[in-house]
């Protein structure tokens, strides 16, 4: 249990680890494709071998913050985070960014899920939804505020601000969570388990409003998460692409193509202030029918008077989306760390998934330049068909 001050601290952390981690990883690929010659497919291979190292880690990197406490894990991953990125602005040779990414990679896994449990641990049912909006819009604002000046500050500080930048603010991090653990505050076992009672009873009711069992929508949620970040992280690599096709500056590219990033960070607080969308089937089936329209639009339709409300629905679309996988995770079972590490893997499974069947696409189909974008958007559909067999199977 811990106390409120403790919680607000580390809702700073996760601000902060949201802007350097979004600054790092999206112009990363400017910084490649600018600087060592990287294609769209050394990008989507990239991107691949991050989401699989994201997928295997998340889950026990959960299960450790579960077991050894949510500050031990958060030391560590800062940590690591902190040295690949100086290791990281040392590096010439192309095949090492490789290296340097996967080490990144296995080190956040070990920050999300302990700040998603720290600061929804021992919130009652009536809360948890008001704690989780806010954790959602803090990290959803910072990181479209990081991405919306990041090609300003990539522009104006040059390529090693992609590693520095980060590896001072990590370093940062891991120091406020030794004051943080020194000022947190335990709470009487009596307590603990009041509150986790209340929390339970006011949770069945809530339940009540759907047919669909909790443990159906928390599956489902996962799901729609899964393939939500197929398509964030199969478009996020060919940005640069795009940015070309649009004679856009890595500037410019950050003001225009951050509008989706701003659609999610105000979906969360709507979302957060309005909760008639727990448990309702039609909202998440919506959105991800959403979701995939817009992904398509995108990324076939190289025009700005296009770009713009695609985004809007896709970034939309996407905060509901992401934002059920999380609450669902919260508000089903009392292992929160790990489930919070689930929540993360099934995101690094999509992170995995999609670029590499646009990077496999793209391999053996050079000559046609969307056939990754049709590839996955046909991925896309039949996602969505399983989100319907899971909602309308016989039993969980």
């Amino acid at each position: 249990m811990y106390s409120r001050k403790t919680k607000l601290g580390v809702f700073v952390l996760e601000g902060v680890n949201s802007i350097a981690c979004t600054y790092f990883f999206n112009y990363l690929f400017f910084h490649l494709q600018r600087n060592f010659g990287f294609t769209t497919f050394h990008n989507l291979l990239l991107s691949a071998a991050h989401g699989f190292v994201y997928m295997l880690s998340a889950w026990q990197a959960g299960r450790f913050a579960q077991r050894q406490g949510g500050f031990k894990s958060l030391r560590f991953g800062f940590a690591l985070m902190t040295v690949t990125m100086l290791a990281g602005a040392q590096v010439r040779a192309s095949e090492w960014f490789f290296v340097v990414l996967i080490s990144w990679t296995f080190a956040v896994c070990f920050t999300w899920p302990a700040m998603q449990a720290i600061t929804s641990e021992g919130v009652s049912a009536a809360r948890l939804p008001h704690v989780i909006g806010l954790y959602n819009v803090v990290w959803a604002g910072a990181s479209a505020g990081a991405y919306f000046f990041g090609g300003a500050v990539f522009e104006r500080f040059g390529p090693a601000s992609v590693f520095y930048f980060p590896a001072a603010l990590f370093a940062t991090q891991w120091a406020i969570t030794f004051w943080l653990e020194r000022g947190a505050q335990a709470t009487s076992v009596l307590g603990g388990l009041e509150k986790e009672r209340a929390a339970t009873t006011a949770s069945a009711e809530e339940r009540l409003r759907s047919p669909v069992s909790p443990s159906a929508f928390l599956k489902m949620a996962w799901l729609a998460n899964l393939f939500a970040y197929i398509a964030i992280n199969s478009a996020i690599p060919l940005i640069p692409e795009l940015a070309g096709k649009l004679e856009l500056s890595p500037t410019f590219a950050g003001f225009f193509c951050s509008v989706w990033f701003f659609a999610r960070t105000l979906a969360f607080v709507g979302l957060w202030r309005w909760t008639g969308w727990h448990y309702r089937f039609r909202w998440l089936a919506g959105a991800f029918a959403t979701m995939g329209i817009c992904f398509a639009l995108i990324l076939l339709v190289p025009s700005l008077w296009v770009l713009i409300p695609a985004q809007i629905g896709f970034g939309l679309s996407l905060g509901l989306i992401y934002y059920s996988s999380l609450f669902y995770a919260m508000d089903v079972g009392k292992t929160k760390s790990e489930h919070g590490g689930l929540h993360e893997a099934m995101i690094g499974s999509g992170i995995f998934a999609g670029p590499a069947l646009g990077a496999t696409t793209v391999f053996f189909l050079p000559a046609h330049p969307n056939s990754s974008t049709w590839a996955l958007s046909g991925v896309l559909v039949l996602g969505f068909g399983g989100l319907m067999w899971l909602r309308f199977r016989r039993s969980d």
